[in-house]
């Protein structure tokens, strides 16, 4: 009778091989085989399983060529012929990764399921760009919301009300209706936004804009996916990336309080027309 082997869930950060936890790297050392999405650090992965069978099940916006119950069937069948399987995701398997339905299925069959949680690109990919999420003086609060599909007229009502930073993932197509929802709902039109691509990659970038430019700027840039979209007054502190949100956190630690409003506004470059910057 063959041994029933196991599949290990594990969160692959926003790209970035060196974002990979220790748990992550062992876990995927020891697989006889990997399934990997798009968005995981899939360009070194034989660096890191050298005796695994690859297996791409990545999906792509609009285009999803293995579907999500044929995923789990192949997750399912190779641990039940006794493989050690590794399910890599980009970001954490719990944050619209649909790791839950995963360790469902493997459950189903009694396939012994654990999961190593990941770096998830809601927080890594804004601090990439030198947005903090959070901000003691400014956003005591964050949101994460899925772009997948569109937002309903309550979620929007919601979003629009409850303060602090909104970050979207997964939300380019659908950022017309986001916006123009939030802006209904009451959301100050001036509300500073930014949009990062490629987030901890060589083609990292960031569109800068407010509620009622940034699709016009994201238009203009060319903005495509995988893209993270950050709503609120964090995004103040990203220009200059790290060095200059650190530098203004600091300041504003020991006490010299936050820069005046057009002050930070032309330190986001939000005075005027958006900008774009590399990473």
């Amino acid at each position: 009778m063959t041994r029933t082997g196991s599949v290990t869930l594990v969160g692959g950060g926003p790209g970035d091989p060196g974002l990979l936890t220790v748990a992550a790297v062992r876990a995927l050392a020891d697989a006889d085989v990997v399934l990997f999405d798009r968005l995981a650090p899939h360009e070194t992965l034989r660096e890191f399983a050298p005796h695994a069978e690859l297996v791409d099940v990545g999906k792509r916006p609009g285009h999803h060529p293995i579907p999500q119950d044929e995923i789990e069937r192949i997750l399912v069948a190779h641990a039940l012929a006794g493989a050690n399987v590794v399910r890599l995701k980009g970001g954490d398997p719990f944050v619209f990764g649909r790791g839950g339905e995963e360790v469902e299925a493997c459950r189903r069959v009694g396939v012994p399921v654990r999961v190593i949680p990941g770096v998830t690109s809601a927080i890594a990919v804004p601090a990439a760009a030198g947005i903090p999420v959070t901000h003691r003086k400014t956003s005591r609060m964050f949101t994460v919301v899925s772009g997948h599909a569109p937002l309903s007229p309550s979620e929007l009502e919601n979003l629009a009300g409850l303060g602090g930073t909104i970050v979207i993932l997964m939300g380019i197509t659908n950022l017309p209706s986001i916006t123009a929802g939030l802006a209904r709902f009451g959301m100050d039109p001036g509300m500073p936004v930014a949009v990062i691509e490629q987030g901890y990659s060589a083609r990292q970038r960031t569109t800068f804009g407010s509620l009622s430019t940034i699709l016009t700027e994201s238009v203009r840039a060319g903005v495509g996916s995988p893209a993270v979209v950050v709503i609120g007054e964090v995004v103040r502190l990203a220009r200059g990336g790290d060095a200059e949100a650190a530098a203004a956190l600091a300041a504003s630690a020991a006490g010299a309080g936050a820069p005046g409003a057009a002050g930070a506004a032309d330190a986001a470059g939000l005075s005027g027309a958006p900008s774009v910057t590399g990473p």
